[in-house]
């Protein structure tokens, strides 16, 4: 039996696969190096679903956020292999998930936009040209915590019009903003939540222009600096990119970009491309 799973920040998403067949799909949190820590992940590891499954898997392919560099792939492939002792155990990052759901073997640009953002030239084999995202502190453009921030802050700058600006006080308070930023953990995946209350008012002119743009920052600090870029389909993954299509087809035509595939995850894609 096999093992292919998709981590964001925020979620994983497992299947299981034998004989050529799906045979189970689990849940669990993400599994970002850079959030979480060998021991976090075993811990989830051990109080999930895979327990009853884990020592029948012989190969474990993990694509994970936050993975693009060797060192980061190590911190989870330590777990991964104490968890799935009998099996060999492979880490990649999302990006190439994404890429290989969205485009297989052909040539095209891939973005993630969902608690985070990312993006990738690719040439039907391997990421060529990859735009270093930052994170959510210092990047993330147009993703999920990006757009949950730049909302937060014109909420508390008491930026909107009046109606909007008593509605959304409803949603953000200071103290509890500034506490579960500064003090409790995952202050990413809280400032992506915001993302429901942007999305269902949508339809606000103030609300539209703050996500158009933030998806035009993330245009011009990524997509626009591939080489070639007008050349090339834009493939996109992930919750925000799905929710915006609209609003991102409009801004990428504006751009002279095709926008291909839109799907909100890659799993069964890259179960597909694995088989």
């Amino acid at each position: 039996m096999i093992i292919i799973a998709d981590s964001g920040s925020t979620k994983t998403d497992w299947k299981l696969v034998d004989n050529k067949e799906v045979k189970a799909s689990y849940k669990t949190v993400g599994f970002n190096p850079y959030i979480l820590a060998s021991d976090d992940v075993l811990k989830v590891l051990n109080s999930s679903e895979l327990l009853t499954v884990k020592d029948k898997i012989t190969e474990v392919h993990l694509y994970a956020a936050g993975c693009a560099r060797a060192t980061n792939q190590e911190i989870l492939k330590k777990p991964l292999g104490q968890f799935f002792s009998n099996a060999a155990i492979n880490v990649n990052h999302d990006l190439l998930a994404a890429a290989r759901a969205t485009c297989g073997k052909e040539k095209g640009m891939v973005a993630i936009l969902g608690t985070g953002s990312n993006s990738c030239l690719y040439d039907g084999e391997n990421i060529v040209e990859n735009i270093t995202s930052l994170g959510y502190v210092l990047g993330d453009y147009g993703g999920g915590v990006d757009i949950g921030k730049a909302f937060v802050k014109k909420v508390l700058g008491k930026e909107f019009n009046k109606s909007l600006q008593a509605k959304f006080e409803l949603f953000v308070l200071v103290d509890e903003v500034l506490d579960s930023v500064y003090k409790k953990e995952m202050p990413n995946r809280y400032l992506a939540s915001f993302n429901k209350i942007v999305a269902e008012h949508i339809s606000e002119k103030e609300i539209e222009e703050l996500v158009i743009q933030r998806l035009n920052l993330f245009f011009q600090k990524n997509i626009c600096k591939y080489s070639n870029y007008k050349s090339y389909p834009l493939h996109i993954i992930g919750s925000v990119g799905l929710v915006y299509k609209g609003l991102i087809n409009d801004i990428a035509n504006s751009y002279g970009i095709t926008l291909g595939s839109v799907i909100q995850k890659p799993i069964d894609n890259l179960v597909f491309y694995h088989l």
